[in-house]
């Protein structure tokens, strides 16, 4: 099925796209890399009227490291941000960017899209809460930051109006003595996790949890934070039941529907699954040592 007809609009600068969202009315939308609009449109569940390309608006792809954070502009791409060394110094960045979809995709979709989309399924809105990050938007007022816990309001809606755009993301750089991971669980490459989990953790002394963030993706409108699994870990040593009590907190946190994915029963075994694993991976990385971590797909 082809997209409905539209008007396609080129904006050279931010106050341009916002001036053509404004002149244009509610039905226009913004496209930067097209990934989650574009497959909508052609299946005729949105149908804007026009689209509003941002794509050559300059400096919006910048991958840097800028006065203690990690500075992320909207436009740079899934796999810009999993070459990048900058983006490697936080683990759990690389983790999530490695395993979106497939190499198409990540060669097309961008990070400020994708928050922007606020798919409950999507993955950056579960590894992005583990950490203390900001987004950075544009609208008819100029620039204004926004805390990420507070910029996704439910499914597929934020807090940003018609007429404003993110522009970047910034993620402050965790302490020394910080490890973190993401984890997955997919049925395959291209297709949304059945299940994910962020763990981003500072250890005190090689095994005392300092403090910690345990979010889970996939089993509810939105990420979840689930602070009694962070409360079951916080202060005390790693051993493997107060690890057990945290997976079984994150369980009891979710909550899952279920679908073709699987039941409510199966995510929350799941659940389990991976934040005990994701605080195991975590502890080590914050040790200093090397751990892989990243999407798992089902019959590996």
């Amino acid at each position: 099925m082809y997209a409905a007809a539209f008007s396609y609009h080129r904006a050279a600068s931010l106050q341009e796209a916002v001036k053509l969202l404004q002149d244009l009315g509610d039905d226009a939308r913004i496209i930067a890399g097209g990934q989650s609009l574009i497959p909508l449109m052609k299946m005729r569940m949105t149908r804007p009227a026009a689209l509003i390309d941002i794509n050559f608006i300059p400096g919006l792809s910048e991958i840097q490291n800028s006065k203690g954070e990690l500075r992320f502009g909207a436009l740079a791409r899934h796999a810009d941000i999993e070459d990048s060394s900058v983006a490697s110094a936080i683990p759990i960045v690389h983790d999530c960017a490695t395993g979106i979809a497939d190499v198409q995709v990540r060669n097309q979709g961008t990070i400020g899209g994708s928050l922007a989309e606020a798919d409950p399924s999507g993955d950056w809105g579960t590894a992005l809460l583990a950490l203390d990050t900001t987004v950075v938007c544009f609208g008819p007022g100029g620039r204004h930051t926004v805390p990420f816990e507070a910029f996704i309001k439910d499914a597929y809606t934020t807090v940003l109006a018609h007429d404003e755009i993110v522009t970047a993301v910034h993620v402050k750089m965790p302490p020394k003595g910080s490890g973190g991971a993401h984890l997955a669980f997919k049925r395959s490459a291209p297709v949304y996790p059945t299940v994910s989990a962020s763990v981003q953790l500072t250890l005190e002394d090689h095994n005392t949890c300092k403090d910690v963030r345990v979010i889970l993706g996939c089993v509810g409108l939105t990420a979840i934070r689930a602070k009694e699994a962070e409360a079951a870990v916080r202060g005390k040593s790693l051993s493997e039941k107060n690890i057990q009590a945290a997976s079984e907190a994150a369980r009891a946190a979710a909550e899952p529907q279920s679908d073709m994915r699987g039941s409510a029963e199966y995510k929350r075994a799941l659940v389990a699954t991976l934040v005990k694993r994701a605080i195991a991976i975590a502890a080590r990385r914050a040790r200093g040592e090397h751990a892989e971590a990243g999407h798992e797909y089902v019959g590996r």
